[in-house]
């Protein structure tokens, strides 16, 4: 039996992705996750042996819980689902460590082919994402696109908090820090990156995909 974690912040795609599912043999959904801190603490417990992943979820993004499960929870499989086949969101999945990329276009018929390819160790890509995947081996990306790397994975969360608009006490009450330390991590991000304002950093965070997209 294939245990699977269901992580979107949309209930409809959910239940729709849980009637399709529940329909397949050996297929158990053990659980669902609306955000991707939800989905973190809830893989964390019932270490299922598949997550379906959201790419754009508010609170953490699907590319950063990835990165989380793939250190914390290694024997468990990301399928990356999205509206995106944009190079910059389906490189950062991978590097974050998804072993699949569906896009939610062709979720419905591809998601039993992706389950099949992860849980024989095979890397599943929809057919327009292989295209981006042979591009990103062509051509790397552009040098902004590692500045991302610059950042720790607190900055990482902080920045995706700038860029939904929240204020520092907002900032400082999700993420359980000090308005003082949120401040001090928006202005080091600032340094790092060469930035000079809040809007420069919410375009940086939409560019690399940190921001949760309306799906």
């Amino acid at each position: 039996m294939t245990r699977i974690l269901l992580a979107d912040d949309h209930e409809l795609m959910r239940e729709g992705l849980r009637t399709l599912l529940a329909a397949q043999p050996d297929v158990e959904i053990v659980g669902e996750a609306e955000d991707g801190v939800t989905a973190v603490r809830r893989a964390l417990e019932l270490r299922p042996d598949i997550v379906i992943m959201d790419v754009g979820m508010p609170q953490m993004n699907g590319i950063e819980a990835t990165r989380r499960l793939a250190t914390e929870l290694p024997g468990t499989k990301i399928i990356a689902l999205s509206m995106h086949s944009d190079r910059r969101y389906v490189a950062e999945m991978l590097k974050a460590g998804a072993a699949g990329y569906v896009l939610k276009q062709g979720a419905f018929r591809e998601l039993a082919s992706a389950i099949a390819a992860v849980k024989a160790s095979h890397i599943y890509l929809s057919p327009r994402v292989a295209g981006v995947v042979v591009d990103l081996l062509r051509q790397p990306l552009e040098q902004e696109g590692g500045l991302l790397r610059l950042l720790t994975a607190r900055e990482r969360e902080v920045l995706q908090c700038v860029a939904e608009g929240m204020n520092t006490k907002s900032i400082a009450d999700r993420l359980s820090l000090s308005g003082k330390t949120v401040d001090g991590h928006r202005r080091h991000m600032m340094v790092k990156l060469g930035m000079q304002s809040v809007s420069d950093l919410t375009r940086f965070a939409i560019r690399e995909g940190l921001v949760a997209v309306e799906e």
